[in-house]
């Protein structure tokens, strides 16, 4: 039995894989003030359906997965350790200057961003490694000592360490680490060559300062999760979605922390990908999850996972570059929980503020008054009251029409129905532009990408999406009210190593660069006798960080060969690189040479015996099916059919309006739409052309 957590900002998920490779899927609340009881309170609610205490229920388990945005929210918020940046002497000012690069580049009235760690706790350390490995002057250790002194005197949390060269010699740099374990003891550091050991000086820093400074607080909190969960009975193996779409042990994320920032979005990709090809057989998909406070969109395209090398928190060049290339996972603030509001020019705008968990919709009744598309959804007769998580949470209809009446209907002398209505049209336009910038932008017609929809709110206004889009079809997997937990439960654990060395095609040095892979295989090997013993498979993949000559930015190319035997294998490189440099910006040179700056090596540990995105199946004893009056802007007042999810069976279809319901999620068939139930025990919805009453 294995079990996968992703924690939302209003709801927690869990997938359980049973030992016969069903899967069963719960939700709980989330709990700000306490994410891991959030946590446990799932696992609770899953011990109990399934007849047992949770003691025995964890007793049962071997592997514990979970996804989290608690890195992320705790940059967001400001509320990381209190970390010092020591750098090379005349270099203290990486963090302020940055790159370069702005979004208006004439917009003078933006102020400029405030470095990640203040200027006051960057400090010079003088002695200078040069390009070549050379020592240009010594490290003055004592001048390192009395920076840490100081360092002791402000109280310090955090250290991170990023010295001039040291991804080609790092001596200086690991001899300041072990004078801060002397002088600091109990005071995490990060080494900028051990994180990050690749070019480019701003991204090694801003890494290692990132690092350093969510190593106290994520430390923390692993070791609370991993001991709660032993406390409650746990005896299994405990491993954590990274930013880059893997798993790595509750241990090694602790030390290495950065990689924890995309956690929890990174696994929807995952996810999409299996449904598009189980359920459609499509390699190019939009996967659009839908929590209670963010809609987070992605594109897969010819089967592959999308990645950004141009990771930031936060706005490019305003807010904080990671130095590390993680699932490119755009993020809006569009939810089930995202409030409706007029402004002073009576202007009807939905997010990005969201009621969160705590205190939620108006119709939670849990001290929230704001309107949001949760509670304009079940005004219009989208939502079950009664049937809320499967009955386990009622609804107060009474207060959502209220909050809709008061805020947003009257101030724009709308009805209530129109004013709901309006609500969902905001809010689903908002995600439609999502979708376009992550689609046209790069290139692809959205009408060529099946849209996958996840979320508890993903079916509410999925099929609306779609048509607004022009999309052929919207899938909505059973799993899809927990996708990222879901791609959780499918993803390998992940390991990657960089080094630096330089190449050309010209003049290609093909014994140093094959020493260069010799290493990175050793480490993949480590790795795969280390945390991947046991796996059931394991692939190793070879990419160099190459560009045309004077080029400033590196791509990603992979190798077709391990090692550089031959001529062959090197023009095989360029072939590939032309082909990439075309595929990402439409153009290439094929007469020019290449640079290559970097190489990497990626290693997956395949942990679970192939791959099933479709829950166990099970009796129900009360699936009511029946009609009931929903509102649809252009139609009013219509009998939709009322279905139970898992009361459909494979290749039962369904004609608009209809409500497809679960205790997880609520689809909605509009007019004109038609629905299917796949083998997976997803549901396929074919949009249509929007249509109104009295059309021909």
């Amino acid at each position: 039995m294995r079990f996968a957590v992703d924690t939302g900002g209003t709801f927690t998920d869990l997938i359980v894989e049973d030992d016969d490779h069903g899967l069963h899927m719960f939700k709980a609340s989330t709990t700000p003030d306490d994410p891991i009881r959030g946590v446990i309170d799932s696992l609770q609610v899953a011990a109990d359906d399934f007849g047992m205490s949770l003691e025995v229920l964890l007793d049962k388990a071997d592997l514990f997965i979970h996804g989290t945005t608690h890195a992320i929210n705790a940059i967001v918020t400001g509320n990381t350790a209190k970390t010092a940046f020591l750098t090379t002497e005349g270099h203290r000012d990486i963090l302020v200057f940055r790159e370069g690069g702005r979004m208006e580049p004439f917009n003078f009235t933006v102020p400029y961003p405030q470095p990640y760690i203040p200027r006051a706790l960057s400090y010079e350390v003088p002695g200078r490694i040069l390009s070549d490995a050379s020592e240009m002057s010594p490290l003055d250790e004592g001048r390192v000592v009395e920076i840490l002194e100081d360092l002791k005197r402000k109280d310090v949390e955090a250290v991170a360490v990023c010295l001039l060269w040291s991804i080609i010699n790092p001596a200086h740099e690991d001899r300041v680490g072990e004078l801060i374990a002397q002088h600091l003891p109990g005071v995490p550091y990060t080494l900028s060559h051990v994180l990050n050991p690749s070019l480019r000086e701003y991204r090694r820093a801003s890494s290692a300062a990132i690092d350093a400074s969510l190593k106290p607080q994520m430390s923390a909190y692993m070791g609370n999760l991993t001991g709660r969960l032993s406390d409650a009975g746990f005896g299994g193996r405990v491993l954590i979605v990274t930013s880059q779409g893997g798993m790595m042990d509750a241990s090694d994320i602790a030390e290495q922390p950065i990689h924890l920032i995309n956690s929890g979005p990174s696994m929807a990709p995952v996810s999409g990908r299996y449904f598009a090809r189980e359920d459609e057989g499509s390699d190019t998909a939009i996967i659009a999850d839908t929590g209670g406070t963010t809609y987070d969109v992605s594109l897969v395209r010819k089967g592959r996972i999308p990645w950004s090398r141009e990771t930031w928190i936060g706005q490019p060049y305003r807010g904080h570059m990671t130095g590390f290339p993680s699932v490119d996972v755009k993020s809006i603030g569009a939810g089930g929980g995202s409030i409706a509001w007029v402004d002073d020019g009576g202007m009807l705008h939905v997010g990005p503020q969201s009621a969160g968990a705590v205190p939620g919709p108006a119709c939670y009744g849990q001290g929230g008054d704001k309107p949001t598309v949760t509670d304009a959804s079940l005004v219009l007769g989208y939502l079950d009251p009664a049937f809320f998580l499967g009955g386990n949470m009622s609804l107060d209809i009474d207060a959502a029409r209220s909050a809709i009446e008061r805020e947003v209907a009257t101030p724009m002398g709308l009805s209530l129905k129109d004013a709901a209505a309006a609500v969902i049209s905001i809010a689903t336009e908002n995600m439609v532009q999502a979708i376009v910038d992550i689609t046209v932008n790069q290139g692809i017609d959205p009408r060529d990408a099946i849209l996958i929809g996840g979320g508890g709110a993903a079916g509410i206004n999925s099929t609306a999406i779609g048509r607004r889009l022009g999309s052929e079809r919207v899938i909505i997997p059973e799993v899809g009210a927990a996708l990222s937990a879901a791609g959780a439960m499918m993803s390998d654990l992940h390991a990657q190593y960089t080094r630096t060395f330089f190449a050309t095609s010209e003049s290609f040095d093909a014994a140093g660069v094959n020493a260069i892979l010799d290493v990175l295989e050793a480490r993949c090997n480590q790795f795969i006798d280390g945390p991947g013993a046991g796996s059931l498979e394991q692939v190793i993949e070879f990419f160099a960080e190459a560009r045309y000559p004077e080029q400033v930015w590196e791509i990603e190319v992979p190798l077709a060969s391990r090692r550089f035997e031959s001529d062959a294998d090197i023009e095989a490189l360029v072939r590939e690189f032309h082909k990439v440099h075309e595929d990402i910006f439409a153009i290439n040179d094929p007469e020019s040479g290449v640079e290559v700056v970097g190489w990497t090596a990626s290693v997956k540990c395949r942990l679970r015996e192939g791959e099933s995105g479709s829950l166990a199946k099970r009796d129900f004893k009360t699936l009511v099916d029946g009609t009931r009056k929903v509102y649809f802007s252009g139609h009013g007042h219509v009998d939709a059919t009322v279905r139970r999810f898992e009361a459909m069976k494979e290749g039962e279809v369904l004609s608009g309006p209809a409500i497809i319901e679960s205790p997880f999620t609520t689809v909605v068939v509009d007019p004109g739409a038609t629905a299917e139930r796949r083998a997976s025990g997803s549901v396929s919805i074919v949009p249509g052309q929007n249509v109104t009453e009295g059309s021909a």
